[in-house]
């Protein structure tokens, strides 16, 4: 069951003010605009090589003023912490055998006006060798676009860039990620993956 009255939290002043000087204060900046964003996608985040990525993700996502949901086992949910995490953006996942991530996740989308997916696709901070296929998945089925977000230690340039309209050829799709990626450089380029798919 879903439930829809599941809303996208708000970024208020302080929080985007903070998260502004954090990122001057660290020498980084954010790039992207909103107002180019579909109302729902798939964010995915490539190279991810350390934990340093969540905190700069994160601080360009307050900074850009970006709303977004995020996705946790439904047992994490309970009283009396639930309601917290929900007014944090939290979906509450059930994990079954008769229900998937990328099924309850394509169904959760479609339920809401606007909601933004956040998924590393490498699904470790290691040489990962092959990508994890459940954001391509989700976003198909869903019929949303899929939003490159980066974090480019050389630059010190952390962003929302490219949007991709899965095509169905997970191959094909996927040679427009790496070019996209290609010029992106990791906190710990020794641990990138080559960004492949595990053959069937």
């Amino acid at each position: 069951m879903i439930n829809n009255e599941l809303d996208i939290p708000k970024v208020n002043i302080l929080l985007k003010t903070f998260a502004l000087w954090f990122l001057a204060f660290s020498g980084w900046k954010a790039e992207g605009d909103l107002h180019l964003l579909p109302k729902k996608f798939v964010a995915i985040l490539a190279p991810h090589t350390s934990n340093w990525d969540l905190i700069f993700i994160l601080g360009v996502i307050f900074a850009l003023g970006l709303k977004v949901n995020w996705f946790g086992k439904k047992e994490a949910f309970r009283w009396p912490l639930g309601g917290i995490f929900k007014r944090l953006g939290g979906i509450p996942i059930e994990r079954s055998a008769h229900k998937n991530m990328v099924q309850q996740t394509v169904e959760l989308i479609r339920a809401q006006e606007r909601v933004v997916v956040g998924i590393a696709p490498e699904g470790t901070r290691s040489n990962a060798k092959y990508w994890k296929t459940g954001f391509y998945h989700i976003a198909h089925q869903a019929a949303v676009p899929i939003v490159f977000a980066f974090l480019d230690y050389g630059r010190k340039v952390g962003g929302l860039g490219q949007q991709m309209v899965t095509t169905g050829d997970i191959e094909e799709d996927m040679n427009v990620i790496r070019a996209y990626y290609k010029g992106v450089t990791a906190k710990f380029p020794e641990s990138v993956g080559e960004m492949v798919i595990k053959p069937h």
